[in-house]
């Protein structure tokens, strides 16, 4: 009995649990709709209030009447280009072909790269040898002399044959600079590569003082030019001199035998260096 009394008490405070509820949401829904309509009815009113000050619409008719507009819309409907070719072309206070009054205006296509006179770029770097030193000077070792050697049979004695004999050379080291300067803007703001172009024009300038300077270089702070070395017939050349073989006639070559000495300039070389 207890039991079924407990479940009858608590379907009962359910149910007016439920019925609470409910009475709670219809009175929170009434409120709302209230709420609603009021603020409907605000609104309203103020949309009446502000319709005699409100800025009427922009009217399109004015647009719409523009010649142009007339014209082109005539010309795309029905093809009729009269009314184009009848439109007067306005002119306009700022052009491009007066400099004040426009030209300045408009910025110029710049080249994008720097057209250079081309110079004598030969260079004897391609037949020199080139070593890299960190040092002051660079010792080189020549040997001058022969070595001795000879025919000889098997049962023959060998003799003693000469050694070479070995030289050193000490070729000091000089520095080749250029130093040109540019801005930062410039560097920044030009249209075409600066840092570029002067580093071409830098390496261009160093090819072209080295090979004058092996050429007839003076030797002070500049290396020493192989046609400032004193010159001696070829017959009896000596080391540290230049060699030449004479024409035989003053600024000419012999009328007699004119290829001869062409022939002995090439052979007074030796064979290795004749290519």
């Amino acid at each position: 009995m207890s039991e079924m009394n407990s479940s009858a008490v608590v379907s009962t405070e359910a149910k007016s649990a439920a019925t609470e509820f409910l009475a709670t949401f219809k009175t929170f829904k009434d409120d709302m709709a209230r709420r609603i309509t009021q603020m409907g009815t605000r609104i309203d009113a103020l949309d009446r209030k502000n319709a005699d000050f409100r800025r009427p619409a922009l009217s399109t008719s004015a647009m719409e009447a523009l010649p142009h507009r007339k014209a082109l819309s005539a010309y795309v409907r029905t093809g009729d280009d009269d009314a184009l070719r009848a439109l007067e072309v306005e002119t306009k206070g700022l052009n491009t072909q007066v400099a004040a009054e426009g030209g300045f205006l408009i910025d110029p296509q710049t080249s994008d790269r720097i057209d250079t006179v081309l110079r004598s770029g030969a260079s004897l770097r391609a037949l020199a040898r080139v070593v890299t030193v960190e040092a002051s000077a660079y010792d080189v070792l020549i040997d001058h002399e022969e070595i001795g050697a000879g025919w000889i049979d098997e049962v023959s004695p060998v003799a003693e044959t000469t050694a070479p004999t070995i030289d050193r050379i000490s070729i000091p080291l000089h520095e080749l600079s250029a130093s040109p300067k540019a801005s930062q803007r410039v560097l920044d703001d030009t249209a075409f590569d600066v840092e570029g172009w002067l580093a071409e024009r830098i390496a261009d300038r160093f090819l072209r003082a080295e090979s004058e300077a092996f050429v007839s270089g003076d030797g002070v702070n500049k290396p020493t030019g192989f046609l400032t070395k004193t010159h001696v017939p070829n017959d009896s050349w000596t080391w540290g001199n230049i060699g030449y073989v004479a024409t035989g006639t003053a600024g000419d070559f012999d009328p007699n035998n004119s290829g001869d000495a062409l022939v002995d300039l090439v052979y007074a070389l030796n064979a290795d260096y004749r290519a």
